[in-house]
């Protein structure tokens, strides 16, 4: 994968990240969240894992995105697809 490719991917992703911990975050407080039904992490904890899914979940929406994406076609000089 080329480092463009990672970029395509990960930043657009990043920033949609920051967005939806802030969305989810000022709903929810992390104090309420319980793991397991007993496990109570602090609010760094949570927040920090929280950026890190939307992260990953967002970069594969990417992923896939730009794999299924058409790919160039080449054109003549006229502007017309080469076969």
């Amino acid at each position: 994968m080329h480092a463009r490719n990672l970029m395509w991917i990960l930043w657009p992703s990043f920033l949609m990240a920051g967005a939806a911990s802030a969305v989810v975050f000022a709903l929810v407080d992390p104090l309420d969240v319980v793991f397991l039904g007993h496990l109570q992490a602090g609010r760094i904890t949570v927040y920090t894992v929280g950026f890190f899914i939307f992260w990953i979940m967002a970069a594969l929406s990417s992923a896939l995105t730009l794999r299924i994406a058409p790919r160039g076609v080449e054109l003549d000089e006229f502007g017309d697809p080469v076969e």
